[in-house]
């Protein structure tokens, strides 16, 4: 594992999607509210990170690689706390043209458990970008990199059109393409080098209805993708069940998953897809790609909020599996 985290040091990545700032308002709550059966949240603090493809990013960035973030920041208070924040981590970034406000994510929180969300964002087409700008964008990133992730969160950045065209880009330069799906957008992402569901997107990805605590169709789901997706490497998250390994639309191994205290899910599959593709581009094997990946999934896992990993953290957790 040292071998392979030292090897992804040297890697440059180019990200492109739905940027995001994620707010977190911390507090306490004792009582309800006498106008209404809500609770009455004592604020004690704020926090902000980058959230979405930004959180890739940054997990890029966290992991050792270099990394250039394609996504739209409004010209907003908004937008310039975002960009702040990933200027502080190093990270380059590429704002694509628009009219749209920047997203806003904001949980509020009391005693850690979350309350309920606040969403701000504009409609889709308000990000969309104009097929004439895909070049200009994207082409000397594009060719600096050795992988690209498109991470999808249905805001609208990404479209067919996009996806095709820096696809066709990267194919003709050798590049790495890693896809994180939103499949209620149905983009029409084609043979991907890596595609990363969970267990929900990966049933709408096959065009699967799955009642409650029905066994996961495992043959048939990665049967169903391979005939649209055509992807080289499929890896499904199953939560605690692990992660299934699908190669030209076989199902394969599951890596298991090592038992952990799991605190907050949010922003564990933004670990998944940066892990999986860093080492996938440094030369791993699809198992050995999964395993650093359960790995860094576990301990975002394990922290509160939107959060990241380090070779550091990966290292003394490999340790103490052995």
């Amino acid at each position: 594992m040292k071998s392979l985290l030292k090897k992804i040091s040297k890697l440059r990545v180019l990200v492109i999607g739905d940027v995001m700032l994620d707010h977190d308002i911390w507090g306490e709550s004792s009582r309800l509210s006498p106008e209404a059966p809500v609770p009455v949240i004592d604020v004690r603090n704020d926090t902000f990170t980058a959230g979405a493809a930004g959180n890739v990013a940054l997990n890029v960035a966290a992991l050792g690689a270099q990394v250039t973030l394609a996504g739209f920041f409004g010209r907003d208070d908004a937008g310039k706390r975002l960009s702040g924040i990933l200027t502080q981590k190093g990270i380059a970034m590429i704002p694509t043209p628009g009219t749209g406000a920047t997203i806003v994510k904001t949980r509020i929180l009391s005693r850690r458990q979350q309350v309920c969300r606040l969403d701000r964002e504009s409609p889709q087409h308000d990000y969309a970008i104009d097929p004439r700008e895909f070049v200009p964008l994207f082409d000397k990133a594009v060719r600096a990199c050795d992988a690209v992730i498109f991470a999808d969160y249905a805001k609208g950045l990404l479209t067919d059109e996009l996806v095709a065209k820096v696809t066709g880009m990267a194919r003709e330069h050798g590049k790495l393409v890693a896809v994180d799906p939103k499949p209620r957008r149905r983009l029409k992402f084609h043979a991907p080098d890596v595609l990363a569901p969970n267990r929900k997107e990966a049933l709408q990805l096959a065009g699967i209805e799955q009642e409650a605590h029905q066994p996961f169709p495992a043959a048939e789901v990665c049967a169903r993708i391979y005939e649209q997706y055509r992807p080289k490497h499929l890896v499904i998250t199953l939560s605690e069940e692990g992660m299934l390994l699908s190669h030209q639309g076989r199902a394969g191994r599951v890596v298991p998953t090592t038992p952990r205290a799991v605190f907050d899910i949010a922003g564990t599959s933004e670990a998944i897809i940066a892990s999986l593709t860093l080492a996938l581009s440094a030369g791993a094997v699809l198992e050995e790609a999964a395993q650093l990946a359960n790995a860094a999934a576990g301990i975002v896992g394990g922290k509160s909020g939107t959060a990241t990993v380090t070779p550091k953290e990966i290292l003394a957790q490999v340790a103490a599996e052995d």
